[in-house]
């Protein structure tokens, strides 16, 4: 990028000399003009990042020209300028859409420091607008939303794994998102079209989660007043989410290893046996086969649910998707909460990188929907997020290389995962990992 564009619009030429004359010794290009139609003319033709507009001019006033520069260029930033500003003018000039109002005479250091905080806006701004770009296309193909190795890996595996009818184990911690890839194992099979049922074993007692998966006839017991088909039945077709499979009691365990050998059950209360064709997904934040060996799950029951494995990765171990997931629930609480933010400061953005995020992807979306909440101004910064997350102290990034990962695809998530750490700064990824910067350019061109 070349150096910033500022466009001076002022019918007092010694004002757009002076002005010119200050800014091109901080390293700013500028142009000038000297009414508002000049400055839209050079709107028009020019890539201009900040306008500084005199509110008093021949033909176009300021205010007029901001709202027109709104209009045909809508990234550009616009300080006002005025000779005899009054409150009332300020504040009018801020609902327009203006990002400071300044007074003359300018003090060289108060105009410096305006400039370089509009464009620090501009420019975050433009790259919080790149971020909502890149997550509008990954929404687009799913609800999945990441783009890092871990993540890539696990889309990959349910893309492989959907169309099958084999039984699939979620394993992740609390707030991955087991679900989301239950989901997305539903969809992409032949039973998307069909009912996608999902039953948290952990929430209901052991004889009420019996009645809920597999029903029960009138006079089962007191209170059943009627019949009620159970999850099995209402899946019939589709695919069942038994979530947090480990809580199972070894009652239950057993009929659902019958289920799964069988394909049939029978209603509590009933002597009829019903059969149904159900995909069984389970998901889990327990370590299984540490529960078999305890004696507290059983050893049957595991291998047949353990026929294909989904590791959903922790979210500090893919924290180059940070800044999409934090911006996905910015849109999302934005518009329950009726607030209008662009998104987020380089500080805030930089912490939430940073943060270890111990409750996952859920923990970041309760700290984005306050943030959103209590923000001051159109942008998240780093007082709005919660204290524990504001307030933490950094911890060393780590990358998790799971054994038997390919040596080239090991050294690929390292330089993706630099790159995230640097921003994109190919140079200075290069420096971190001792490499030269054309070997990075060349791997990912690869």
């Amino acid at each position: 990028m070349g150096e910033p564009t500022v466009l001076v619009a002022d019918d007092e030429i010694g004002l757009r000399e002076s002005v010119e004359r200050t800014l091109r010794r901080e390293g700013f290009r500028v142009l000038q003009a000297e009414d508002g139609q000049a400055a839209l003319d050079a709107l028009r033709q020019s890539g201009v990042d900040l306008l500084l507009a005199d509110l008093r001019m021949p033909g176009l006033d300021g205010l007029e020209l901001l709202r027109a520069a709104k209009l045909l260029t809508p990234e550009v930033e616009v300080i006002v300028l005025s000779g005899h500003g009054t409150v009332e003018e300020a504040v009018q000039a801020m609902k327009e859409g203006a990002y400071d109002f300044l007074t003359k005479p300018l003090e060289r250091a108060h105009l410096v420091r305006a400039v370089r905080q509009a464009l620090e806006h501009r420019a975050l701004v433009l790259e919080n607008r790149s971020l909502q770009r890149r997550l509008d296309e990954l929404v687009g193909a799913g609800e999945i939303i990441g783009e890092s190795a871990a993540i890539r890996q696990v889309l990959a595996l349910v893309k492989q794994v959907a169309p099958s009818a084999s039984t699939v184990l979620i394993q992740g911690e609390s707030g991955t998102g087991k679900e989301l890839v239950a989901r997305a194992l539903h969809e992409g099979s032949p039973r998307g079209g069909r009912p996608f049922i999902r039953v948290n074993c952990a929430a209901l007692p052991e004889t009420l989660l019996e009645s809920e998966l597999f029903g029960y006839e009138r006079g089962a017991f007191t209170g059943a007043a009627a019949r009620k088909e159970g999850r099995f039945e209402l899946a019939d077709g589709g695919t069942l989410l038994l979530d947090e499979v480990g809580d199972l009691s070894a009652v239950t365990q057993a009929k659902l290893l019958r289920v799964l050998q069988e394909g049939e059950f029978e209603r509590l209360g009933a002597t009829k046996t019903l059969r149904v064709d159900v995909r069984i997904v389970v998901a889990t934040n327990r370590d299984l086969a540490l529960l078999v060996k305890e004696g507290r799950f059983r050893e049957d029951l595991y291998y047949r649910l353990n026929v294909i494995t989904i590791e959903v990765p922790p979210l500090r171990e893919r924290a180059e998707d940070i800044p999409l997931l934090a911006q996905h629930f910015l849109c999302v609480h934005a518009a329950k909460n009726h607030r209008t933010i662009d998104g987020f400061t380089e500080a805030a953005l930089a912490r939430l990188r940073a943060y270890p995020w111990p409750g996952n992807v859920r923990e970041l979306e309760h700290a984005v929907e306050r943030a959103v909440v209590l923000a001051r101004g159109s942008l998240i910064d780093l007082a709005d997020l919660p204290p524990a997350v504001s307030q933490a102290e950094p911890v060393a990034r780590v990358v998790a290389i799971p054994l038997g990962m390919p040596l080239d695809e090991v050294e690929q998530r390292l330089i993706e995962e630099t790159l995230a750490l640097t921003k994109g700064n190919k140079e200075l990824a290069a420096k971190l990992l001792g490499i030269a910067s054309r070997t990075i350019y060349r791997k990912l061109k690869e």
